[in-house]
């Protein structure tokens, strides 16, 4: 299990990189984010959220575990409205509209094409977990007076200013270092 970067990590705010070798680091990544998702537990997690700056999710919802690197999403008009945590901000749920269902596509580990379709809570993770990917945390997503609530409970919480966990990363993987 590795530990979950906090909301104020300047890693949530940027856009990752494209993954371009699909090799055993690679494979490692997903391991570790399939294992950290499911001891936390949460519905997804992206690479981001582990201080790594590439576009790969995981995610494990109504008993499917799965991956996606590199998503590109096609949404439908018609929107959900529903209860949204994340795993780097604790004890928060707020409602947040998210389209019904999407059309996901992207590449597992060893770099096959795959196509992810999910409505639901599926399609709030994939979302959700895209948005990691590109610098966008849940809450950016409220309206006003939600994400008012939301930044006056993150000051509050028992966990905020510990955005940056210190842990210690090889300086020879290129996976350990957020870019």
């Amino acid at each position: 299990m590795k530990p979950i970067r906090l909301f104020g990590d300047p890693v949530l705010r940027m856009r990752a990189r494209e993954v371009t070798t699909f090799d055993k680091e690679l494979r490692t990544l997903v391991k570790d984010l399939t294992d950290t998702m499911l001891d936390a537990p949460g519905a997804g997690l992206a690479a981001p959220q582990l201080g790594i700056s590439l576009r790969v999710f995981t995610y494990h919802v109504a008993g499917e575990t799965g991956h996606l690197i590199n998503p590109d999403l096609t949404l439908t008009e018609e929107e959900q409205d529903g209860p949204e945590g994340c795993l780097s901000l604790p004890g928060l749920r707020y409602d947040c509209k998210r389209a019904h269902g999407t059309v996901a596509r992207g590449f597992n580990m060893h770099g096959d094409p795959v196509v992810l379709e999910g409505t639901e809570l599926l399609a709030r993770c994939i979302q959700h977990e895209t948005d990691h990917l590109d610098g966008i945390v849940f809450i950016d997503r409220l309206d006003a007076e939600q994400r008012k609530a939301a930044m006056k409970a993150i000051r509050e919480a028992e966990w905020a200013g510990e955005a940056v966990p210190r842990v210690k990363v090889s300086p020879h993987s290129t996976f350990g270092r957020a870019i």
